[in-house]
């Protein structure tokens, strides 16, 4: 019993030293947690003598440090100092040798954590004047100025996120609406073509989301518009159209601006992806008219088939919503030829198989098998080439007679009521 006494005595002072040691090391951690909210640079430095500067800090849940209490996860001194975006504890830091790659549970460096972070606020005046808006204008100050220190100090601007989609800083900034970074990584060196686990740039990500001012500082620091994602072949222009052309687009009104902004930096309109589709297939299907006009506008080929054998009027005839615009159904048909209204396999599309449409897809059958005259076919072909854009500019170059016969519209209309 007397060996049992004193061998848990031993143990009692073992423990005692252990809980001790345990909250010296909480104490340190939590001050250090302290110093690092406050920037205060002489106590960060003295604590780092007893702290290697890149082991991570442990809060208890019931410490007085202003992280959140159910942190739960060790956080490394540098990432708290960019999390809250404490730009004097980031630069101390790094200058004791911080090192800013080093990454989190999730993958994540302090860059990726600092875009991650990035304060999303408005800061449309020209100078602020009220309390909150000069405290939203520091906030986004310190952003920008621990980005610059963390660039200043090696940050990695094209280091991937440690996870499956493997977003690169641009991808990150992209997801999380830091437009502002945007021109700033790529001026550091981010690579603004990199490619995601998807295979998707920058680009396609920005276009899927229809943010005009990211696409249009992407393709400023040189981003391809005609890059294809290796899996889907989709390029930003029909992610855009595709997007576009979505009932919520359409509610919103939104992504013209986008489309037109990619047509005008070259985005090839009739780009074809793996099953052959077009941006104006997508629009077709979609049945926005502002989309389709906008694509016929930059000469999108009205007869293109997909690899089913389907053209973009094919797809248009699929949704009975867009049959019942006669006028756009009769645009189409005006600008096509061949009309292939079945698909390889002989399929009719489903929107024309419908009963209360009956009349239309019998005319549209007869008009099927009707074949134009070798003039109809070029004055068609004319049409298709040169589309609205040049219209009048072959007006000057024609003699009048043979402008109007080219550009006579072919009132398909009446057919279709």
């Amino acid at each position: 019993m007397g060996n049992i006494t004193k061998r848990g005595s031993r143990d009692l002072a073992a423990d005692s030293t252990m809980l001790l040691e345990g909250s010296l090391a909480t104490a340190l951690h939590t001050k250090l947690y302290e110093a690092i909210i406050k920037e205060d640079c002489n106590t960060i430095k003295t604590l780092l003598r007893n702290h290697p500067v890149n082991q991570p800090l442990t809060i208890l849940a019931n410490s007085s440090s202003y992280r959140l209490l159910n942190q739960t996860q060790p956080i490394f001194p540098i990432h708290l100092a960019a999390e809250y975006r404490k730009p004097q504890s980031l630069l101390c830091l790094l200058q004791h040798g911080a090192d800013p790659e080093v990454r989190d549970a999730q993958g994540l460096t302090t860059l990726h954590l600092m875009l991650l972070n990035w304060p999303i606020t408005s800061t449309m005046w020209t100078k602020p004047s009220t309390r909150i808006q000069k405290i939203l204008t520091d906030i986004q100050n310190n952003a920008v100025l621990c980005l610059r220190i963390l660039c200043d100090h090696g940050a990695q601007v094209n280091a991937q996120v440690d996870n499956s989609n493997k977003h690169s800083p641009l991808h990150l900034a992209i997801a999380y609406g830091t437009y502002p970074v945007l021109s700033f990584l790529a001026q550091n060196g981010a690579q603004v073509n990199a490619l995601n686990e998807s295979s998707m740039t920058p680009l396609h990500m920005a276009a899927d989301i229809l943010n005009k001012n990211m696409i249009e500082t992407l393709i400023a620091c040189g981003a391809n518009v005609n890059c294809a994602i290796s899996s889907t072949g989709n390029t930003a222009l029909k992610l855009a159209v595709c997007t576009a052309s979505s009932k919520a687009g359409r509610l919103l009104a939104a992504g013209v601006g986008c489309i037109r902004l990619l047509l005008n930096h070259g985005a090839q309109v009739n780009a074809q992806d793996h099953e052959g589709q077009t941006a104006l297939h997508e629009a077709c299907f979609g049945g926005r008219e502002v989309i389709i006009n906008l694509l016929l506008e930059f000469e999108a080929n009205v007869n293109i088939l997909t690899r089913n054998g389907e053209s973009p009027i094919y797809m248009y005839l699929q949704r009975s919503s867009n049959i019942r615009d006669v006028t756009l159904l009769a645009r189409l048909l005006y600008r096509t030829y061949p009309l292939r209204l079945s698909n390889k396999q002989g399929v009719l599309p489903a929107g024309i198989m419908l009963p209360e449409f009956h009349l239309l897809r019998e005319t549209l059958i007869k008009l099927s098998k009707k074949p134009l005259t070798l003039e109809a076919i070029c004055k068609r072909n004319i049409r298709n080439v040169y589309g609205d854009k040049y219209k009048f500019h072959l007006k000057q170059l024609l003699p009048a007679k043979l402008w109007e016969s080219i550009y006579g519209v072919d009132d398909f209309t009446y057919l279709l009521k």
